[in-house]
C-alpha cells in the first residue's frame, strides 16, 4: 500500500510522539543531560560546551512543538467527535451544540452566559435533572411558579 504524505506525516508524527512521551525517552534525555553535565570540566565549562546543550534543546523543542500541536489537534477534534455523537443520541441533549468548536469567542462567551441562566433557573428546582435546555428551564420554571402563586 502507498503512503502518501499526509499519511507518512501522521504515522511519523504519531510514533515520535509516542516515543517521547515513554520512558525510554526520558531516559535517553536524562542520560544526554548527565553526559553533557560530566564533559564540563573536560572543556572547562566553555562557550561552546553550553552552545551544544543550549542549540540542541532548542531545535528539539522547536520541532517538537508542532508535533504536540498536531497531535492535539487530532485529540481535539476526536473528542469533539465524541461529544457530538453523544450529544446527538441523547433525547435530552440540546442538538444546539453540536460542532459549537466552530463559533467564536464572542458566540461562545453568548452560549456560555446562556447556560449560566440555565444554573441558575435550575437551582430554583430541587431536581436539577428535569429540564435540559433554556427553553425547557424557562416554561418548567414559568408552569411552577404560576402554581405557587395559586396554591
Amino acid at each position: 500500500m502507498k503512503r502518501s504524505k499526509h499519511n507518512f506525516f501522521e504515522y511519523i508524527s504519531n510514533r515520535i510522539t509516542n516515543w517521547t512521551g515513554s520512558p525510554v525517552a526520558f531516559g535517553v534525555a536524562s542520560l544526554v543531560i548527565i553526559v553533557w553535565v560530566i564533559t564540563g570540566p573536560v572543556f572547562n565549562y566553555s562557550d561552546t560546551w553550553q552552545l551544544v546543550i543550549n542549540t540542541g534543546t532548542t531545535i528539539i523543542t522547536f520541532l517538537m512543538v508542532f508535533l504536540i500541536q498536531k497531535s492535539q489537534n487530532k485529540d481535539s477534534k476526536a473528542i469533539q467527535l465524541k461529544l457530538n455523537e453523544l450529544i446527538a443520541a441523547s433525547r435530552h441533549a440540546s442538538n444546539r451544540m453540536v460542532d459549537i468548536e466552530d463559533l467564536t469567542e464572542s458566540e461562545l462567551d453568548v452560549l456560555h452566559k446562556y447556560y449560566e441562566k440555565l444554573a441558575e433557573i435550575s437551582e430554583k428546582d430541587e431536581d436539577i435533572h428535569k429540564s435540559h435546555s433554556i427553553d425547557a428551564a424557562e416554561d418548567l420554571h414559568k408552569i411552577k411558579s404560576a402554581k405557587k402563586t395559586f396554591d
